[in-house]
């Protein structure tokens, strides 16, 4: 794929900070492993840049871009359009030039969740999904729930206020996050969508004995890769997901519609993102 007049693909990922950022990691492995001629760069934009810094994306023929934080919601009043996933979780992660020097705002994370769990086993609609959370992720979790027809979803926050917020646009019941271990009861997923088990913040405090053995555990989390939820829930024989797949998964529309080739998420790029993790990048 080239851009008019010939020039290679450019995309990359805006943030602040945006050092952390796994990103280039992930689309540079897939440039050089599909042969694709193209760049993928990180680019420092503070808060009181990001206007401009949307400008010369338009004027200086960029592919598009990713989004990270503190510009996910922002960025949706600076472009020109937004898919529908965008619109609904009232995010955007992905934006893609089309036209003459036009903006689309996408939202790739409630696909790339779905599709992570999707790696592992069946999504059990028939049975309640418990999502702790209340914040950004959780929001584009909710939207992917509902889109794949889960037909009782329980969402519980610590601000009980920001999950009621979300069941304002989302079909789903608030419950207090006293009574998490409760909610358990009969579920077929429980993720964990709160920045608890990260490295720096406190772990996720829950007791598992209700949730049923055949349940999936996730955790968006992916520093560290094995959260304590994940372990508990290893040992008692649940299956678990960590959040390394929704990163790479989110990352493949990116990547399709920058550079004309639809990347896979193999063993080899997990290998490949994973060696960054443990190594501090």
């Amino acid at each position: 794929m080239t851009l008019t007049g010939g020039m290679a693909p450019r995309a990359g990922v805006i943030g602040w900070p945006v050092a952390h950022s796994l990103s280039p990691r992930i689309h540079r492995f897939w440039l050089a492993e599909y042969g694709v001629v193209g760049r993928y760069e990180a680019v420092v934009v503070p808060p009181d840049w990001l206007e401009g810094a949307v400008e010369g994306f338009r004027v200086g023929g960029w592919a598009g871009f990713n989004v990270t934080v503190p510009h996910k919601e922002r960025i949706l009043a600076l472009v020109d359009s937004l898919d529908a996933t965008a619109r609904d979780i009232g995010a955007v992660n992905t934006v893609v030039a089309f036209g003459a020097g036009k903006l689309e705002g996408r939202n790739s994370d409630a696909p790339g969740f779905l599709a992570s769990l999707r790696a592992r086993r069946a999504i059990p609609i028939d049975r309640p999904a418990v999502l702790l959370g209340a914040g950004g992720a959780a929001r584009a979790i909710l939207a992917a729930l509902n889109n794949a027809g889960v037909r009782e979803i329980r969402i519980v926050n610590r601000n009980r206020g920001r999950a009621e917020a979300l069941a304002a646009h989302f079909p789903c019941t608030v419950g207090d996050w006293d009574d998490r271990t409760w909610l358990l009861d009969g579920a077929g997923l429980l993720i964990n969508a709160t920045s608890l088990g990260m490295v720096g913040e406190p772990p996720l405090d829950i007791d598992l004995a209700r949730l049923p053995r055949a349940a999936t555990v996730t955790d968006i989390v992916y520093r560290p890769l094995e959260t304590r939820l994940l372990t508990d829930a290893r040992r008692r024989g649940n299956d678990v997901v960590d959040g390394l797949g929704m990163l790479l998964h989110q990352a493949v529309e990116g990547f399709r519609a920058w550079f004309g080739v639809t990347p896979l998420v193999t063993p080899a790029l997990r290998a490949h993102v994973l060696a960054a993790i443990q190594h501090g990048a």
